[in-house]
């Protein structure tokens, strides 16, 4: 079943009222986080909400899913910088508490060992956030990895790297290859939000829906998970059947 809202303005604010209802919970929560355009508006409803309700996250840890290889933390392209910016410096993290891959590490396949045995020893994520290329990759995880791998670098194919490329300038590089959390990072945490909006999603959402569980659709691995919801606006779920879409016209009262 879908979630399915009118817009991403709506999308934004369900899925930030989510994560807020969950550090209010529970304080000390472990959270995974993505990057991308689909994020920065649900990142904007989060610090919105989280400074009108006075919510405390300094005791709430995070992992994000990946990052470039070769790309300094203060790179502007770096998702180190991306988090910076849309959501870290706006409220009061502890920042001994967030991780999120270092593109520059020397030994890439200790650390990518490093990074997975940290987010067990922290005793799992707890609500995973997601997006999904094109292509159906989850993290940088292309079509065709194993869903039993681990924290990973990868190199980034080539329609991954086209997609990417609106975010750097004209005269910028694609890096080629990410630290990716595995699949089986993801599919490790409690509970796991996807989120697609835009009818340039509506193809790949169709894909989730008509294919079954295959590592050439990474994304479909989710439907073995108990707790995967798929996140939509009206755009992006153009292409599903309507009985297979659970419909909002706003974020439920109760929620707010």
């Amino acid at each position: 079943m879908f979630i399915v809202f009118p817009d991403t303005d709506h999308v934004a604010q369900y899925v930030s009222t989510l994560f807020i209802q969950r550090i209010s919970q529970q304080p000390d929560v472990i959270l995974g986080l993505a990057t991308g355009g689909t994020m920065e508006p649900i990142y904007a409803q989060w610090v919105k909400q989280a400074l009108a309700r006075n919510i405390d996250v300094s005791q709430v840890s995070t992992f994000n899913l990946d990052e470039y290889v070769g790309l300094p933390a203060q790179h502007p392209q770096s998702y180190a910088a991306y988090m910076e910016h849309h959501l870290l410096r706006h409220l009061a993290f502890d920042r001994s508490r967030i991780h999120i891959p270092d593109g520059l590490a020397h030994d890439l396949p200790a650390y990518c060992q490093a990074y997975s045995d940290t987010i067990r020893d922290h005793g799992g994520i707890a609500m995973q956030l997601l997006g999904v290329g094109s292509n159906g990759h989850i993290g940088f995880n292309e079509p065709g990895t194993p869903f039993d791998s681990q924290c990973h670098v990868v190199e980034l194919s080539e329609r991954t790297r086209i997609d990417n490329s609106r975010f750097f300038g004209p005269n910028e590089i694609v890096p080629a290859s990410a630290i990716t959390m595995g699949m089986r990072d993801i599919m490790d945490a409690h509970e796991i939000i996807l989120v697609a909006t835009g009818s340039s999603k509506a193809a790949t959402i169709a894909k989730y829906y008509e294919h079954e569980v295959s590592p050439l659709v990474p994304f479909t691995i989710l439907k073995q998970h108990p707790k995967a919801h798929i996140i939509l606006d009206a755009a992006a779920a153009a292409l599903v059947p309507s009985n297979v879409c659970q419909f909002y016209d706003t974020v439920p009262a109760a929620m707010l």
